[in-house]
């Protein structure tokens, strides 16, 4: 692997960024930290006229919560800056200029109206029009001019692009990281736009020119540019620049039915495609977030880095420091890999059960205030107990609220199943054994009440069901013996003689 890896993730600021874009950037990332190079954020903002008010900002947080920082960017120089290509446009020109010089690119001066008279002509014939080889010498460029009247139009300020050469008759070898070698017909190749009549590069001019200039090693990017790639290869031979390794990652296709997916699909299925929330300036418009409906950073890389990569083995669950050692290029996948929102969920659930019970109790802190509950419990021992059923932080207030609020309603099928005739008897005996027990730890609880039931030679549905119903309300909830130790002794037989008096 060559030394001083350097990888770019080259955002356009013209909303807020998809997951897509997010995974494409972790696996970036993940590259990068593998062979300690150096990931760094470019904005691509050449084009104005689809430039949105904070959506800058808005990449800058989504890498920040995910947890994937670049180690250059806008507001971190390296020395290879500015990071905005709109800061960088004095740049360009020289190496359109440079192209034309040495024949690889040239003035074309068609007029919008001329070009749709080509394209309607060939129309009209059953053919397409495509700008190359086959007619570039008779359209109105540099190529078909003569140097005295490609002198006088731009000199009088006619409007023109400047267009790549494509070369005529040549089959391109290209190699990709993850799909291997691709060839190119360049006959089928038309004369792309590098340089534009406002004065601004392309996409393609400027990212090969950025590429270069920041010395990255390695492209990693959508499979959407993937069509790109013959161009800017021979962007790369026609400056004599060494051509850096590509990679082009599979798309993340639909949950159901073919294609890319896409906002549409996680407003219809209700999942989000944003890392977070975003507010369109237009029209006040709010898509969901990863971040604010509960998501955890962790999950959601984890999910992201599956998203056609595999580390070979069986293991699914992996920190950010498992996936940067595990990582590798040569286990991406070339097909599309299918979203699924019900495994993002499941990644979800596994991480919050993987996060420490301290970082979780503040958390869970957090509920009971704004649920206006002041409480002297052990909240870190009650979310050790509750949170293997929970998927996200919020649901801990429905799986433990009853250790804080006494029950007063009671699940009518557990009721219908759990007390019988003989129940409230028995209730109150429990409630002597119990009142009687001065160490109400839960196995000294559990060790006496089983006692008591093993004594009385009674099944232990009998007893353990309606005391179930009568501490929390359902059938539902975690080991019934901690929960009587986290209530106290006083409480537990409250609600045990409230649960007789009420059924």
């Amino acid at each position: 692997m060559t030394k001083n890896i350097r990888v770019r993730f080259a955002p356009s600021p013209t909303g807020p960024l998809h997951i897509g874009g997010v995974r494409t950037a972790l696996f970036n990332y993940l590259f990068a930290k593998k062979h300690n190079g150096t990931f760094i954020l470019r904005i691509e903002d050449t084009d104005q006229n689809r430039y949105v008010p904070g959506a800058e900002e808005y990449i800058k947080n989504a890498f920040e919560w995910c947890k994937i920082p670049y180690d250059e960017g806008p507001d971190k120089d390296g020395g290879y800056g500015p990071y905005r290509q709109s800061e960088r446009k004095h740049l360009y020109k020289q190496y359109a200029d440079q192209l034309i010089e040495n024949g690889s690119a040239y003035y074309a001066f068609d007029t919008p109206d001329e070009l749709d008279h080509h394209r309607k002509n060939h129309e009209a014939n059953g053919k397409t029009f495509i700008y190359n080889w086959h007619n570039r010498e008779k359209l109105n460029n540099s190529l078909s001019l003569s140097e005295k009247e490609i002198q006088k139009k731009i000199e009088s300020g006619d409007s023109f692009v400047i267009r790549f050469k494509s070369p005529k008759d040549e089959i391109l070898h290209l190699q990709d990281e993850i799909r291997g070698d691709i060839k190119i017909d360049t006959n089928i190749l038309d004369d792309k736009i590098l340089f534009k009549s406002d004065g601004m590069p392309t996409y393609h001019l400027a990212n090969i020119v950025d590429d270069h200039l920041m010395k990255i090693t390695d492209v990693i990017r959508g499979e959407e540019w993937l069509p790109s790639l013959a161009l800017h290869v021979l962007l790369y031979r026609a400056l004599g620049w060494d051509v850096p390794r590509f990679s082009h990652l599979p798309l993340i296709l639909k949950p159901v039915g073919k294609g890319k997916l896409s906002k549409r699909d996680g407003d219809k299925m209700g999942f989000p495609v944003f890392p977070l929330q975003w507010i369109d300036p237009k029209n006040n418009e709010i898509s969901s977030g990863y971040k604010e409906d509960g998501y955890l950073p962790e999950a959601v890389i984890n999910m992201l880095a599956f998203l056609g990569w595999n580390p070979g083995t069986e293991q699914e669950l992996f920190s950010l420091d498992e996936l940067i050692q595990e990582f590798d290029l040569a286990r991406v996948n070339k097909s599309g890999a299918k979203f699924d929102p019900e495994k993002t969920k499941w990644f979800q659930q596994q991480h919050l059960h993987k996060l420490d019970n301290e970082v979780l109790s503040l958390q869970f802190n957090k509920l009971l205030d704004q649920n206006n509950i002041t409480t002297s419990l052990d909240t870190k021992h009650i979310v050790n107990l509750i949170k293997e059923r929970a998927t996200f932080v919020n649901d801990l207030w429905d799986l433990g609220q009853f250790f804080f609020i006494s029950p007063s309603q009671y699940d009518t099928k557990a009721v219908k199943k759990a007390w019988k005739e003989d129940t409230p008897d028995l209730m109150h005996e429990l409630t002597r054994i119990l009142n009687d027990i001065a160490d109400f730890s839960a196995d000294n609880v559990s060790t006496i009440t089983k006692g008591w039931i093993t004594g009385k030679e009674i099944g232990f549905g009998k007893i353990m069901m309606p005391l179930r119903i009568a501490l929390i309300g359902s059938l539902q909830g975690p080991d019934l013996f901690e929960v009587a130790s986290i209530l106290g002794k006083k409480e537990t037989i409250k609600r045990i003689e409230n649960t007789i008096e009420k059924l």
